[in-house]
């Protein structure tokens, strides 16, 4: 069942699956989401919970400490997005999505949680906002959250992927960590130079021909994928997260995934102990903790 809410700039339909977002439409009927075709890629905006890419072999161990010590299965970007949600509208620009862990989820992530998402249209903005609860009386959850919206790359049947470019919020000078695809893991030592002093970042396919490209020392927190021909565009905020992956599919796709995430994909230095990963949140018993992204149509 599609789930629409909308506002005088902005059409946004979601579906209770994923809690995913399944088409963004301005008000001249200009599609902006990425539509699933599966031929590239069958995804459109997953919701990333409790991990963010890959760990080693799809494995996790849990402290001792924090649970009976065992390995959780736990698949690429975690397991909500295969997950149905229950909602609520809270008006007719703003929908409410929520889920708890079940028998289920506790067999391979042993923590009892809660996470709400509420997508609420301002203007022609969507704020997306994450609150994730460790439900547990006495344990600590660690977590990773993330989103993963594709969007149409180009926009228009007579554009290209080459025709569009990011622009970021400062200039920026980073190196990105070398990517295994066959594993989805990270090699956060071996690095590669990117930018250099940028602003601007031109789109091409040889970009992605590896796998996705992760950045994990930027200093801006806004970015924006906008055309050469014409003004209309994406401006992704996202000031609680930590890291931004770019990706598309390496068999030529026409659309580039923004995605913010709160931690990375396993290194291959690092242990396969969740609470021990990069950047992972570590929630306090009873606790909650909110983040948040803006996705604005230009």
């Amino acid at each position: 069942m599609a789930i629409t809410i909308q506002n005088h700039e902005l059409q946004v339909t979601l579906k209770a699956l994923g809690a995913t977002m399944t088409s963004i439409t301005d008000s001249q009927g200009v599609e902006y989401l990425w539509q699933g075709d599966p031929t590239y890629w069958g995804g459109q905006a997953p919701i990333l919970f409790p991990i963010c890419g890959s760990v080693r072999n799809d494995c996790v161990i849990y402290r001792p400490a924090q649970a009976p010590h065992f390995t959780g299965i736990i698949p690429r970007h975690g397991f909500v997005r295969h997950k149905t949600f229950d909602y609520d509208y809270i008006s007719d620009s703003s929908v409410r999505f929520t889920i708890k862990s079940s028998e289920e989820t506790l067999i391979n992530y042993p923590y009892r949680f809660s996470l709400e998402i509420t997508y609420t249209l301002r203007n022609k903005s969507i704020d997306i906002t994450y609150i994730v609860k460790n439900l547990e009386s006495e344990k600590n959850m660690p977590y990773a959250i993330g989103a993963h919206p594709g969007f149409n790359c180009p926009l228009f049947e007579k554009e290209v992927f080459s025709d569009y470019y990011l622009e970021f919020e400062q200039f920026e000078t980073c190196t990105i960590p070398e990517s295994f695809p066959d594993t989805g893991l990270l090699d956060l030592q071996a690095r590669h130079p990117f930018l250099e002093n940028q602003k601007q970042l031109s789109l091409n396919h040889a970009l992605f021909e590896k796998d996705a490209i992760t950045l994990d020392q930027l200093r801006s927190k806004t970015v924006y994928l906008k055309s050469r021909n014409h003004a209309k565009g994406i401006q992704l905020d996202f000031d609680d997260f930590e890291n931004l992956i770019l990706w598309t599919s390496n068999n030529g796709g026409p659309f580039l995934a923004l995605e913010p995430w709160s931690s990375l994909s396993t290194s291959i230095e690092e242990s396969d102990i969740l609470e021990d990963k990069q950047n992972i949140v570590r929630l306090n018993p009873k606790q909650s903790k909110q983040h948040s992204i803006r996705i604005t149509i230009l």
